[in-house]
């Protein structure tokens, strides 16, 4: 079947969609407790677009991982974290922490992407990007980050006080071409300019995927997601 092209211009073929089951077996991370996860979160809604990110980190001589889902349909952006952590009164066995959140689409204030090109000098037109970080707000949080003023003079001794810059974020998702890939890359920022284009839509959100544009970027309804009677997220926290 043709397609037509993409408002925000052609996909490259590595970015080829992959359904949410096929992200998140990808990860290797727990997939069949966080599809299960995902999918109560949906709660009946069928994710017009997803995007998956694992994060691993050391703590001591450990490593942990943790894996944020994004899911976005008509009305709401859902948000699904899972975090793995040691069981306190046995270390040696692992514990699965679960975070979500449905977020009305209208309720989101910014959506904030962040890019980082290597080798400025040279750039081309067409150039891949090297990362991106994409930056979400939608419930007025801040956040606060304080150093030590100074005034410039290496001898001085005073005291200055703190200087320091505020954010208003609720998420942050750094996604690196050479830690996650060139097509997580894309996956993000393809996520991002939907989610822009479903928020300034204002109510009526993102049409179901009829169109050939929207078909682009849909994922179809697979077992494990969405197989279950609609039962709508309104009132649901």
């Amino acid at each position: 079947m043709s397609q037509s092209p993409s408002p925000h211009g052609p996909m490259p073929a590595a970015a080829t969609p992959r359904t949410l089951t096929a992200d998140l077996e990808r990860t290797g991370f727990y997939p069949p407790l966080v599809a299960d996860v995902v999918d109560d979160a949906l709660d009946g809604s069928v994710p017009l677009a997803h995007l998956v990110h694992l994060e691993t980190h050391f703590e001591r001589a450990e490593v942990r991982r943790h894996v944020t889902v994004l899911a976005l349909t008509e009305e709401l952006l859902v948000v699904t974290h899972v975090d793995e952590a040691p069981l306190e009164s046995d270390p040696q066995r692992i514990t699965a922490q679960v975070s979500t959140e449905s977020v009305p689409l209208a309720q989101i204030a910014t959506v904030v992407l962040s890019y980082v090109f290597a080798e400025p000098a040279a750039y081309e037109p067409g150039n891949p990007v090297r990362e991106v970080t994409l930056s979400l707000a939608w419930s007025g949080g801040q956040r606060l980050d304080l150093l030590p003023a100074s005034c410039g003079d290496p001898n001085c001794e005073a005291d200055h006080g703190y200087t320091g810059s505020m954010a208003q974020e609720d998420l942050v998702l750094r996604i690196s071409s050479e830690a996650d890939g060139p097509e997580a890359v894309t996956a993000a920022k393809h996520f991002a300019r939907l989610l822009r284009a479903a928020n300034a839509a204002g109510p009526a959100g993102l049409t179901p995927p009829t169109t050939a544009t929207a078909a682009q970027i849909a994922r179809p309804r697979v077992a494990g997601f969405g197989g279950r009677a609609e039962r709508g997220h309104r009132g649901r926290q």
